[in-house]
């Protein structure tokens, strides 16, 4: 009797010691192009944490970056020729209104990261200030241009109001030099850039301002309904990644170093307050789950600058279902 005992115990410790040990890797993993929409960078530091910490692999995943052009990602995903990408929340809407059946399965962003910078000198420091000043951004496209319109928007003003100048991305350089008296940049880039090069700068940024759906995890309607599996493990191993890297952002940072050849080369004081204000803005009480209010409001946006010209079914653009 005491023997049977004695055995019993033995093989209820492995058991336990089996459950709470590392999870096999699947021996097959699914091939997953991820699409990011811009070059290496350490505000993918989630990312990258995820892939060298095995968190895809659990998943039975093994993804491979490609950095392309967002709109690019966005039309493959729709065409599902890709699978994923990590798009802006814009580009699902204005994307759905074309009939591409794309899906915003996690948020990564939960701020929305554009702001519109200026010298102090300019006195700058609410929305309303912004009037008869001429703003350089990219183009009247993308995230830069949305943000903008959000923040004259919450100032009272319409796009008559001021001059927009469209200079590419090209938009320390045009500051520095006096070009624009102000422009719309992202949260985690050009600010410190240029505060790096002795500016004071005043800052509005957009998320202070209106709540908008910002930029997350996408995949497409076929993907969602034929392997949900998948999709929630896309969307695991990222939040698992961001949740390390918003609790260990010096961890981050050296994985990165694996993974963006020209970190090393940069100002480390300048990419490690990057990734700081990425966190900032990356920050949940629930990592990756969507407001239903950001995206009204990124919808509002939309149809007030005339890109989309009727109200979409906002329940079949996100979803939060493949949140853990």
């Amino acid at each position: 009797m005491k023997r049977t005992t004695r055995r019993g115990l033995m093989i209820f410790t492995l058991f336990l010691l089996a459950a709470c040990g590392p999870r096999p890797t699947p021996s097959r993993l699914t091939q997953v192009r991820l699409s990011l929409g811009y070059i290496p960078n350490i505000q993918f530091a989630p990312l990258y944490v995820a892939v060298e910490r095995g968190y895809f692999a659990e998943a039975g995943i093994e993804v491979e970056f490609d950095y392309s052009f967002e709109t690019d990602a966005v039309a493959l995903v729709g065409a599902d020729e890709l699978q994923f990408a990590v798009v802006s929340g814009e580009q699902v809407l204005l994307a759905r209104a074309q009939g591409l059946p794309v899906v915003y399965v996690a948020a990564w962003y939960q701020k929305y990261p554009v702001s519109v910078i200026a010298k102090s000198e300019q006195g700058i420091t609410t929305p309303s200030d912004l009037r008869g000043k001429t703003i350089g951004l990219p183009g009247l496209y993308g995230a830069n241009y949305i943000g903008l319109r959000a923040l004259l928007h919450a100032g009272g003003l319409s796009e008559s109001d001021v001059t927009l100048d469209s200079i590419g991305y090209t938009q320390v350089a045009a500051l520095a030099a006096g070009r624009d008296q102000a422009v719309s940049v992202y949260t985690a880039n050009e600010p410190l850039q240029l505060r790096a090069q002795g500016y004071d700068l005043t800052e509005l940024r957009v998320a202070d301002f209106v709540q908008l759906a910002s930029n997350g995890l996408i995949t497409n309607e076929t993907t969602a309904a034929g392997n949900p599996d998948l999709v929630r493990g896309m969307v695991a191993a990222l939040l698992h990644g961001l949740s390390d890297t918003i609790a260990d952002p010096q961890a981050a940072y050296q994985i990165s170093l694996g993974y963006v050849e020209t970190l090393a080369q940069a100002d480390t004081a300048v990419q490690k307050q990057v990734l700081a204000t990425s966190i900032d803005l990356w920050k949940a009480d629930r990592l990756g789950e969507s407001n239903p209010a950001a995206w009204e409001n990124m919808q509002t946006v939309l149809l007030d600058v005339g890109l989309l010209t009727q109200p979409l079914d906002l329940s079949k653009a996100f979803t939060n279902e493949f949140i853990p």
